[in-house]
């Protein structure tokens, strides 16, 4: 799948089919993640990755009412980061790029929680507490929309790009 169309059709999954995803793809995924830009590449990120049943329900039972469907993926990612002042933002590339591997490869994901929402998922995944967890993504295939198939409510492009000054949605004569 194209980039354009990875970012065109990809959606917020939250119910997945009971299929698991090839160790290759997973490895993909997380590939994705770990070649993403970093500010001074400093690369900040950590990628716990969690398959076995019993731990992803705990994830899920613990992540403040934000993802009780991670209990349902085939695996999640624990994206953690250190408390740098680019951390957060670096991290979230990385989330980001991951999600759209993996919708290439026709897998969902969702974003689940964010810093202070996932407090106690530390001790279940023994991640030590002076890094953030940024979130908790749920992977696996989708149980209802079929991957390709998103369609997106967005705002037209003339609604939210400014040329030159706020108030000027025209773009320049070249």
């Amino acid at each position: 799948m194209d980039v354009r169309e990875a970012i065109r059709t990809v959606l917020a999954v939250r119910a997945y089919r009971d299929q698991p995803v090839p160790d290759d793809v997973i490895r993909d995924i997380l590939e994705a993640g770990r070649l993403t830009a970093s500010a001074s590449n400093r690369q900040p990120w950590h990628f716990v990755v969690v398959t076995d049943r019993e731990t992803l329900q705990s994830v899920a039972d613990h992540s403040d009412g934000h993802g009780p469907y991670v209990a349902g993926a085939a695996f999640a990612v624990a994206v953690v980061a250190d408390k740098t002042p680019l951390g957060i933002s670096d991290a979230s590339r990385a989330i980001q790029d991951m999600i759209l591997v993996a919708w290439s490869h026709g897998v969902g994901s969702n974003w689940v929680g964010f810093s202070d929402m996932l407090n106690e998922i530390y001790p279940i995944l023994g991640i030590p507490e002076d890094l953030d967890i940024v979130a908790v993504l749920p992977f696996g295939y989708p149980a209802n929309e079929a991957p390709g198939k998103g369609r997106k409510k967005r705002k037209p492009l003339d609604e939210i790009v400014h040329w030159g000054a706020w108030s000027n949605h025209t773009p320049p004569d070249r």
